[in-house]
């Protein structure tokens, strides 16, 4: 099974994990859990009620009390993951295919039909194929509400450039349904994020107010993610490991930003100065797999950020160095300086 960022799948036992990333051991898939079946559930599918699960901190707890088996340590990352063996997938759910029913079906409702017109224009603006955009999140699998989010996914490095480029010039052209966050809705952002992510309020908007990719279409909050091509993905698992090197804070410069866009996101740094926490060099790149990290900096700016220090070594191009790992604990960030 090829699953990556944005998939969803569906397991035996009746929950919904979503994908992160795209490297994964040969048997497993790294995912986490997103909807669960719960009697008291306000979500509807068939005869089925489910729960949606939000922070990774509830996640986790969640995944203790009621599916441990999915909780394993992972060697090559060295952290304990949930990982879905791939013999419990009962059902993989493709973004691309999903919106490649939506477009065939008469039936849709109103989130769908949003959703639809969202990733039309888009798609017709950008110039990229059908094939390369999809629609992830509650909508994928069937367990949206009628406030649901709309969750756009799009594949290429090519693709997702003329993507983030059209998303910019809608935001500058004051009579495009895509609009940026107001001061009020960023406010009502970070009261969802916070508590998830530990962020300064003035802080978070300045930042969060310069990213393209997420806003109001048609008064519904979006949030588009950009993922690689499997054929510009290099690594295998197993190629590089990850050893956990402690918990840090440090201030540094980006010097390359051309990964930010994606998910997961990468930052190239330098001079990085260790205010907390080991001190340990070169600390050459700051990383993270969640959404919410990317576009936090561009070139040039200085930033603090805290976060996991991992050993990176890449047996393929023989190199070994550290990074700076955020978005796995509440009192992660990244900020400018």
């Amino acid at each position: 099974m090829k699953a990556r960022e944005g998939d969803l799948l569906e397991t035996r036992d009746g929950a919904i994990f979503d994908v992160k990333g795209l490297v994964h051991p040969n048997d497993r898939i790294v995912a986490f859990i997103r909807f669960f079946l719960e009697e008291k559930g306000d979500r509807k599918k068939s005869a089925l009620t489910y729960r949606k699960v939000y922070s990774l901190s509830e996640r986790y707890s969640l995944l203790r009390e009621k599916f441990p088996t999915y909780l394993v340590y992972d060697p090559v990352f060295d952290e304990t993951l949930c990982e879905v063996p791939i013999n419990k997938v009962k059902k993989h759910f493709d973004p691309v295919k999903k919106l490649q029913q939506l477009r065939g079906s008469e039936t849709l409702d109103a989130v769908e039909k949003k959703a639809l017109h969202l990733t039309e224009p888009l798609k017709k603006s950008s110039n990229i194929p059908w094939s390369a955009i999809g629609i992830s999140g509650s909508i994928l699998v069937g367990l949206h509400k009628i406030d649901s989010d709309i969750d756009p996914i799009v594949y290429g490095s090519a693709n997702c450039l003329r993507v983030h480029s059209s998303l910019q010039e809608m935001f500058n052209d004051s009579d495009s349904p895509v609009k940026p966050y107001s001061q009020h809705e960023l406010r009502s952002l970070f009261d969802f994020r916070s508590k998830d992510t530990a962020m300064d309020l003035e802080e978070f908007v300045r930042t969060e107010s310069r990213k393209a990719f997420q806003g109001k279409f048609m008064k519904t909050d979006y949030f588009i993610r950009l993922v690689k091509n499997w054929d510009e993905i290099d690594e295998n698992y197993g190629d590089t490991q990850y050893k956990n090197s402690g918990y840090a804070k440090i201030k540094a410069t980006v010097v390359d930003d051309s990964e930010s866009i994606f998910t997961p996101c990468r930052y190239a740094i330098k001079s990085a100065d260790i205010m907390e926490g080991p001190k340990l060099s070169p600390i050459t790149e700051i990383a993270s797999f969640r959404g919410r990290f990317c576009e936090q900096a561009r070139n040039g700016e200085t930033v603090i950020a805290q976060g996991k220090i991992e050993r990176v070594t890449d047996s393929k191009r023989n190199q070994e160095y550290f990074r700076l790992l955020i978005g796995n604990k509440p009192s992660d960030y990244m900020v400018l300086a």
